[in-house]
């Protein structure tokens, strides 16, 4: 009986945080769902470990988590996040020529969606199903500047940067030889849900392709937040 309730009040707490407009504090889920505090916090412990829902930071509101977020929509209910991606996925690999990912943050690193292979031989592996850490990574750093993530690795100058350019880059940083650029996707709420990124060898991403390609990517990646529901015009490559 008692994991019976449990299930239930979890259900409930994810439907309250799935259903609202805004990220909601777990002081505020708890007095919605007239549990006490400590319980609404192991529960959204216990569905945070699932990919169910996310905190912005160690103790920050609740919004939905990576797992939802594979699905997230608009208005086509059997369209998910990766379905809609695929046009900025495509136009991205035809205009750099390089590995173009889409990726989405959780509580233990950068989880990667879909992929469009590099037309060169010398490319980047293939990253889907593998996750890496945020300081280290352009898509990463896009979550950190964006408060998607704890952002302990990064100065606020950095974090600065990175939202005044609209696109993090990640130079021989995972990996040595490794060059990557990536920039936000929002959703309705203005809270970045997703990044698209660029990647491939720093011999060929140089910072002069970078400035070249940031605008495509912001563009794109601008074009897949309204495709979510976002409607701020403003961002973009500087």
């Amino acid at each position: 009986m008692a994991g019976t309730q449990a299930i239930d009040r979890a259900a409930q707490l994810l439907v309250r945080v799935v259903e609202s407009a805004r990220p909601l504090g777990v002081g505020e889920l708890a007095d919605d769902s007239a549990l006490p505090k400590s319980t609404t916090s192991r529960l959204i412990s216990a569905l945070e470990r699932q990919g169910l829902l996310q905190r912005e930071g160690d103790r920050g509101p609740v919004r939905p988590g990576p797992v939802l977020l594979r699905f997230a929509q608009r208005t086509e209910p059997d369209v998910t996040l990766i379905d809609l991606a695929d046009e900025a996925l495509d136009a991205l690999a035809a205009e750099s020529g390089e590995t173009i990912n889409l990726a989405v943050p959780t509580p233990l690193g950068v989880d990667q969606l879909s992929q469009r292979e590099s037309r060169h031989f010398i490319g980047s592996t293939n990253w889907v199903g593998k996750r890496v850490p945020y300081h280290l990574t352009a898509n990463g750093k896009v979550f950190l500047a964006w408060g998607a993530a704890p952002s302990d690795h990064c100065t606020p100058e950095d974090l600065d940067g990175i939202r005044a350019r609209g696109y993090a880059t990640a130079i021989d940083e995972l990996e040595v030889g490794l060059t990557a650029l990536a920039a936000p996707v929002f959703g309705a709420d203005d809270k970045p849900v997703a990044a698209l990124s660029i990647s491939g060898p720093t011999i060929r991403l140089t910072r002069s392709r970078i400035e070249q390609l940031a605008p495509a990517l912001v563009h794109h990646a601008l074009a897949l937040s309204r495709k979510l529901g976002h409607q701020d015009d403003k961002r973009g490559a500087a």
